[in-house]
């Protein structure tokens, strides 16, 4: 039951966010995969993991608006001591402006875990994007509201190479860094053969490594292994 009373809470806050643009066009994104491991920032946080996310934009008075939610679900023995199982709904809100040089964004995330025993998280981001030409690059920085993440940063480089009409590689790079404690994290790349079998639709199965940057205990991904995994995405757009 409280399960579906974060999803009814995930739908409420899609459509707060979107309220009032009913005279700009709003653009839905439906999404569902599997990944053999969850992988979040370099660190392995479970196995098996089936995810659903659903979200919304609409562009306004040169303001683009990002509302939407994600729902994980995976084994973890590590997160959880009680129980293997565990479920994962993050809430995020995002608005974006065009600079001419750079992108800027502005965000929030709210994670919200089951069971019980484990404490959610609230994360404010800042972001500057910018199509490069041979890549489309970001550069982000975390702030944790309630915790801390000594402030993590993330660097990323991506591209696509169209190989036909209804296939796309698209591959993606990218490096963690936490302010606090001068430290890298990790780099992650990920490859993934794009098909859409439909205008509006594809099936992304895709291949992901992470490498470990250091071994200090005062890093979060301090005991956690270089790491490969697959899986599959399916998404539509309407």
């Amino acid at each position: 039951m409280h399960n579906y009373r974060k999803t009814i809470g995930a739908l409420a806050l899609i459509s707060t966010l979107l309220a009032g643009t009913t005279s700009a066009e709003v653009e839905y994104t439906l999404g569902t995969g599997y990944s053999s491991e969850y992988l979040f920032r370099g660190a392995n946080l479970g196995e098996d993991l089936v995810e659903a996310t659903l979200s919304a934009s609409t562009e306004r008075q040169g303001l683009e608006f990002l509302a939407g939610a994600w729902y994980g679900s995976y084994d973890n023995e590590v997160l959880n001591r009680n129980e293997s199982d565990v479920d994962e709904l993050d809430l995020y809100g995002e608005i974006s402006k065009d600079l001419g040089l750079v992108t800027a964004s502005l965000g929030y995330v709210y994670y919200m875990y089951e069971p019980n025993d484990l404490e959610d998280a609230q994360e404010v981001y800042f972001r500057v994007s910018r199509d490069l030409g041979f890549a489309y690059a970001y550069l982000a920085y975390y702030w944790d509201i309630v915790g801390d993440n000594d402030g993590y940063s993330e660097l990323s480089l991506s591209r696509g190479f169209e190989l036909n009409q209804c296939l796309t590689l698209s591959i993606s790079s990218k490096i963690g860094y936490m302010w606090e404690e001068g430290q890298d994290t990790a780099w992650t790349s990920k490859a993934s053969l794009d098909w859409g079998f439909t205008e509006n639709a594809k099936l992304s199965p895709f291949v992901a490594v992470a490498v470990q940057l250091t071994d200090d205990n005062d890093n979060y991904t301090a005991g956690f292994g270089n790491e490969l995994i697959g899986g599959c995405m399916l998404s539509t757009s309407f």
